[in-house]
């Protein structure tokens, strides 16, 4: 296929991981992997030349910006970065405006930002693909690429157990939307206060989800453990309140050890050790966070990809 094809199929966002198929997310899986082995063999791979990205902060960032920014320059593509101070969004414009003006000047928009409904809002009045680069209630690119890394290094995710340690944030309630779509079991630990929401979960089955008061038993046979932060972006205000309360979700060797033997740790960065996470585990043989965190790169360009050209 050319550089050149253009999509002509329905236009199609990614603002929560159940906006794409499993079908679809495995395609977005292979691709990524074709596309960072003729990364790491310096080969180029140019299917967005001529395209523009703009990526909009109302949160700021680190690894979603490095990843996306560079990703749509090695696709040939360009990029325009954005933000509440230097845009009118911070000056009290409508985002359905933004949205309306924005779309009709580039080919695709990633948007940083604070409530779900905020993004959607901007996705029902864009011309062009919209990708959630997080929001308070959802982190779709991040599982993705989390559960790229674990193929990579365990291989098919059907079937597993990946135990999340810590506050219900957004990461939990989009694992828990990726394992009902990929056929995964999810365990969740977190303290009283700080659990999945009933009224936002549904009734998932319990060979989907389970959750546990102790973090131990949430472990327990596990082939991924994973963790975030105590305190999201937004909720600084409550941190002595938090570190309290999270004090037995730090993961640490014994929670490890009640795992899978072949278990791996992930954590979405930043991470803050001896809090979260001892520096025993994510600096330990266990420990996959940086191939984690480079992943984003190489996922995010097969999704900009599919959601621009569709499968190729």
């Amino acid at each position: 296929m050319s550089d050149a094809t253009t999509h002509t199929g329905p236009l199609r966002h990614f603002l929560q991981f159940r906006d794409l198929s499993k079908t679809e997310i495995q395609y977005v899986l292979d691709r990524a992997r074709l596309i960072k082995s003729k990364f790491k063999r310096y080969e180029a791979h140019h299917t967005l030349h001529d395209r523009n990205l703009a990526m909009v902060f109302e949160k700021a960032s680190t690894r979603t910006r490095v990843s996306f920014e560079a990703g749509m320059y090695q696709l040939g593509g360009s990029v325009i970065h954005l933000t509440t101070g230097d845009s009118q969004l911070g000056r009290s414009e409508p985002i359905e405006d933004t949205a309306r003006v924005i779309s009709r000047m580039v080919d695709l928009v990633m948007i940083r930002t604070f409530e779900q409904t905020r993004i959607e809002r901007f996705a029902a009045h864009s011309r062009v693909p919209v990708i959630n680069g997080l929001t308070n209630e959802f982190h779709p690119c991040q599982i993705l690429a989390d559960i790229f890394t674990f193929i990579e290094h365990r291989g098919p995710i059907e079937g597993k157990t990946v135990a999340w340690i810590g506050d219900a944030n957004n990461m939990a309630y989009t694992w828990l939307q990726a394992a009902e779509l990929l056929g995964f079991r999810l365990h969740v630990s977190a303290p009283t206060g700080y659990r999945l929401e009933a009224e936002r979960i549904g009734q998932p089955s319990s060979s989907v989800l389970q959750e546990f008061s102790d973090p131990m038993e949430a472990c327990q046979g596990a082939h991924l453990v994973t963790t975030d932060v105590w305190t999201s972006m937004g909720y600084e205000a409550e941190n002595e309140e938090r570190r309290k309360a999270f004090a037995d979700w730090c993961v640490d060797a014994d929670m490890m050890a009640v795992a899978d033997p072949s278990a791996i740790f992930m954590h979405c960065l930043p991470a803050h050790r001896g809090e979260e996470v001892t520096g025993e585990v994510i600096d330990g043989p266990q420990s996959v966070v940086w191939d984690e965190a480079e992943n984003r790169l190489h996922v995010q360009k097969a999704l900009m990809e599919f959601l621009l050209l569709g499968q190729m």
